[in-house]
């Protein structure tokens, strides 16, 4: 299969290519490498340094090689970066896919396949762990455009009979994740043990989420290759972890003294998130195989490596 991924340069994405190429298939990645790493990207697969949103650059690339099938893990992920500013999250999520899927129709790609977000489109839950049927209460303009896009990929099923796949995405953590940014409680908090520092825990640390291991992320990404039609998935582990617990666990495996110290809460962060993945178990043969403890072991050694290679 001939497979485009976008964002192929980032935490997610990456692992994405390295595993379709093990697959044996052909892989090209565009990214613009605003916060992913060109060091992440393998080098078996051919690389364009492009924004989603240059509709003729895209589109270029696209008409040349043909593509069977668009992952598009592409995005503007910070949640806070959305509140601060709606439109820049917008242009980015909401008319940057629209420029792929455009690009899509124009070249007879086959499928789609979308990193979207559980935690964001449900909202604040009415059961847990919430299943696809659970009510999309977004509240933040990341969310909304995810759900947007979940909208706008019925459409082009409807329309112009593309395939495509939304895989709502709980907690993601593992190696490659970035450690300076807002998102990713598991890398900020094992950089900073590691390098002698004191992470700080928002409120009172009792808030829960959902942490699935990057690796099964990857296979669920595998398993829909050949998924027909319209359809959204959790990917989760059904299981809620507050971040106290988490801290916890991170200081074991870093060997930290870190105290577990408290700063303010953030206003209108999600209490709890937890997905059922009962419907992708039931359709695709998917469930998380790693748990907490053994992917955090596993996350821990790779910063280790990072860290002994920095200095």
């Amino acid at each position: 299969m001939n497979i485009l991924v976008t964002g192929g340069a980032g935490f997610i994405g990456s692992h994405v290519v390295d595993e379709y190429l093990k697959l044996g298939h052909r892989v090209s990645v565009i990214d613009n490498l605003s916060s992913g790493l060109k060091s992440n990207i393998n080098p078996a697969a051919e690389f364009h340094e492009v924004d989603i949103r240059d509709t003729s650059a895209v589109g270029e690339i696209m008409r040349k090689q043909k593509f069977d099938l668009v992952n598009h893990h592409a995005a503007q992920m910070d949640v806070r970066r959305s509140v601060a500013d709606p439109m820049y999250d917008a242009a980015v999520n909401i008319i940057g896919v629209l420029s792929l899927l455009e690009c899509c129709v124009r070249t007879d790609v086959l499928r789609f396949l979308f990193a979207s977000s559980g935690g964001a489109i449900y909202g604040e839950q009415d059961y847990f762990p919430a299943d696809e049927k659970h009510a999309t209460r977004p509240i933040s303009p990341y969310g909304v455009a995810k759900l947007t896009t979940e909208n706008y990929l019925f459409y082009y099923k409807t329309v112009y009979g593309l395939d495509s796949v939304s895989l709502r995405y709980a907690n993601i953590y593992g190696p490659r994740q970035n450690p300076e940014g807002e998102a990713g409680v598991v890398a900020i908090f094992t950089s900073k043990m590691l390098r002698g520092e004191q992470p700080v825990i928002n409120g009172d640390g009792r808030q829960t989420r959902d942490y699935v291991y990057v690796g099964d992320v990857v296979r669920a990404n595998v398993l829909a290759l050949e998924c027909k039609g319209f359809e959204c998935f959790n990917v989760g582990t059904g299981k809620e972890t507050d971040v106290n617990t988490l801290f916890h666990h991170i200081r074991k495996f870093t060997g930290s003294s870190a105290m577990e110290n408290h700063g303010q809460a953030k206003k209108g962060e999600q209490l709890r998130s937890v997905l059922s993945y009962e419907k992708i178990e039931r359709s695709l043969g998917w469930r998380p195989e790693l748990t907490l403890e053994e992917g955090l072991k596993r996350t821990v050694e790779y910063f280790k490596k990072q860290h002994v290679d920095v200095a």
